[in-house]
């Protein structure tokens, strides 16, 4: 389905059960343990996670992990979130490239080699799990122990450990590793991952056959950005459905006074 992203409707945003919101990537620890520290002392919630609806009443967290794991881990019983269906023409799903830098290349060839059940084979394999291009000239992939998801994300989740805390890791949506060895001067590597279905993501939360980190990349048309909805309504000890009739009262009055403006054009924000 095909929706004009020129149009986008408003967002549909909601306050819901923490717990009924499924991640599913695990959370990186390096971004929430500062999160955290904002958050509790935050007076408003700025940008919410997107999350997608799922069969059973849930809800498939696309974006946001280390904001939702933050409010987990401050005891918060609700989540302020952006609700977008997969089916909806607004969500297209990618993923993000790793670029490994400031680390040595024979280190991280080691420690992938030592990887359990993994497999090192040729980069242009398609069943890889993960395909590495080094600044020398070589190239390889990685293969899971086994074809099931719960396996190929297990072992993924091993591949990006090897590297995540040791070396220095960007995101970026580069494929082609000499742009990335232009872009980033002390990069090693480039890690491109396989191209995930919206089915793959939601099975990966119900199944909690999680990815590691900063791979899933979703791009919503109509994203909600820089709220700054009040943290008291969100921390208060009130039933959701009073939480909600806050919520509806809040954006209406935002509407009204003109402070919501929609930019259809892609952009580079500079002040994250």
């Amino acid at each position: 389905m095909f929706v004009n992203p020129h149009n986008a409707p408003p967002p549909d945003l909601r306050i819901v059960d923490i717990g009924a919101v499924l991640p599913h990537e695990t959370s990186d620890i390096q971004r929430s343990s500062p999160l955290i520290a904002r958050l509790q002392e935050a007076d408003h919630f700025t940008n919410p996670p997107l999350v997608a609806p799922a069969a059973d009443g849930r809800f498939v967290l696309m974006d946001g992990s280390n904001r939702h794991a933050s409010l987990r881990a401050l005891d918060f019983p609700h989540i302020l979130v952006q609700i977008v269906d997969y089916a909806s023409g607004m969500v297209e799903l990618g993923v993000w490239q790793h670029v490994v830098a400031e680390w040595a290349a024979a280190s991280l060839r080691h420690g992938l080699e030592k990887l359990p059940g993994a497999e090192i084979t040729a980069a242009a394999d398609t069943s890889a799990i993960a395909s590495f291009s080094l600044r020398d000239g070589a190239s390889f992939g990685i293969r899971a122990p086994g074809d099931s998801l719960r396996e190929r994300n297990a072992a993924l989740r091993t591949v990006v450990d090897t590297y995540h805390c040791r070396a220095t890791l960007y995101r970026t949506a580069l494929t082609e590793p000499t742009r990335a060895w232009a872009l980033f001067p002390k990069a090693l590597a480039l890690v491109t991952f396989p191209i995930y279905q919206p089915q793959d993501i939601i099975a990966a939360a119900l199944q909690r056959a999680y990815l590691p980190p900063g791979i899933s990349r979703h791009i919503i048309h109509g994203r909600a950005l820089n709220l700054r909805y009040p943290m008291q309504q969100l921390r208060a000890d009130l039933p959701l459905q009073a939480k909600n009739r806050q919520l509806a009262d809040w954006l209406h009055a935002q509407f009204a006074r003109r402070s919501v403006r929609y930019y259809a054009e892609a952009t580079y924000q500079f002040d994250e």
